[in-house]
């Protein structure tokens, strides 16, 4: 006669619950790594941290719009801020034009309060798709897309 082994067999039930278990785990984890992906610096209107821990102040224009610490902009982005902040010589013949915002992504002003300013992009044979904009109540806008999207730029 064969011997029975004393260790029941697994029940439907009981074998069921360790795959339901791992699947909850799974999901409870997408969730924390979803979650911590999408609050990445300069997507959100709130103050971000510096590197050293100290808060960045949101001013009231750049409330309700992505942001991007001056720190955190490519390296061309900062050489025309540093251009700007100088009053020139900039590279590009329509740098420091009036924009136009005719696109309306930008806080409405009359016609002249906002300028454009190149920002070189490596391997373009034109002006590329990077702009800084200025306004003349010290706003400072970037956009990598030409003008489809801007983030504030906090200094």
């Amino acid at each position: 006669m064969p011997r029975r082994s004393l260790t029941p067999s697994p029940t439907p039930a009981r074998s069921l619950k360790l795959p339901r278990a791992l699947a909850g785990l799974l999901v409870v984890v997408l969730a924390v790594l979803l979650t911590g992906c999408s609050s990445g610096a300069g997507s959100g209107a709130g103050g971000g941290a510096s590197p050293g821990g100290a808060r960045v102040s949101v001013p009231a224009w750049a409330h309700g719009m992505g942001t991007v610490r001056e720190d955190q902009l490519p390296g061309e982005a900062r050489r025309t801020l540093a251009l700007i902040d100088k009053g020139g010589p900039f590279p590009y013949a329509k740098d420091g034009v009036v924009f136009g915002n005719f696109e309306g992504r930008l806080p409405k002003h009359q016609r002249g309060y906002y300028h454009e300013y190149t920002v070189k992009t490596a391997g373009s044979r034109d002006r590329g798709a990077r702009r800084i904009v200025t306004g003349q109540g010290a706003e400072i806008y970037y956009t990598d897309d030409h003008y489809n999207t801007f983030r504030a730029v906090l200094r």
